[in-house]
């Protein structure tokens, strides 16, 4: 139960996914949200819940993740900010830290998530920044997927890119944009922003994207699968180690 007492506090973290086992607390594995929660207890004496505004999966990384908790106590915000960065994992770096009203959620206020994907386009792979960007060896046509992607922005049941296992009242999600761009160095940026997000949605799209890409799929062929509502159709499910939540965007 999560009981809403003391003072309202949101938090804005970065982190890399590599050495944890996703954001949300499990047993017997090493996430986020626990680390952070560990270092709260340590901090106030009590223990405290925080409630993030997205669970990434294992393996995946935030620029902008975001999360709140309610605590009794007199430490201000710079304080706790200091204090957190002390004492969690150097994966995990709390960026910004301040006292906002006890009606904000960082969970159920969000209006829109940016997720951001990284491909490594060339024939080799990289020694550095390998566990940040998946490798794809074969080439890739862009303007392919830019025109699949046509196919994806908007409201629609995204059920045949949904990864199984997944708590939800509907599969229907409203993405907003969606662009892909190749950088100069070998990489292709993927950038998806949206109401909200299946399980492993992202990279299941990437991956079909990739089938698009190397001509394995047509462009239309991502508006029949979406239609199909069956995920065997789609293609894989692209590595975590490529995604990174990049923001979460509230009312100002």
């Amino acid at each position: 139960m999560f009981i809403k007492t003391g003072q309202n506090f949101k938090l804005t973290i970065e982190y890399d996914g590599t050495p944890f086992h996703g954001w949300q607390r499990q047993k017997n594995n090493r996430t986020v949200q626990e680390e952070i929660e560990k270092a709260l207890k340590i901090m106030t004496c009590g223990h405290v819940t925080l409630r993030g505004a997205s669970r990434t999966d294992a393996g995946v990384h935030a620029l902008g993740q975001t999360a709140n908790f309610f605590c009794d106590t007199r430490l201000d915000s710079e304080t706790l900010l200091k204090g957190l960065n002390a004492l969690t994992h150097d994966a995990i770096v709390i960026l910004d830290c301040q006292r906002v009203a006890n009606t904000f959620s960082a969970q159920f206020d969000a209006q829109s998530k940016l997720y951001r994907y990284r491909i490594l386009n060339r024939p080799r792979p990289c020694a550095i920044g390998r566990q940040y960007a998946w490798h794809y060896n074969r080439t890739l046509d862009l303007a392919s997927m830019r025109r699949a992607l046509t196919h994806i922005v908007g409201l629609h049941d995204f059920k045949a890119f949904e990864g199984a296992g997944s708590p939800r009242a509907h599969s229907i999600r409203h993405v907003l944009n969606a662009v892909i761009t190749r950088q100069v160095d070998g990489y292709i940026i993927f950038e998806i922003e949206g109401v909200g997000f299946l399980k492993h949605m992202v990279r299941n799209i990437v991956g079909t994207l990739a089938d698009v890409g190397s001509g394995r799929l047509t462009p239309d062929d991502v508006r029949a699968i979406r239609l199909s509502k069956d995920r065997k159709q789609a293609g894989l499910n692209a590595p975590a180690h490529g995604l990174f939540l990049v923001k979460i965007k509230y009312k100002l």
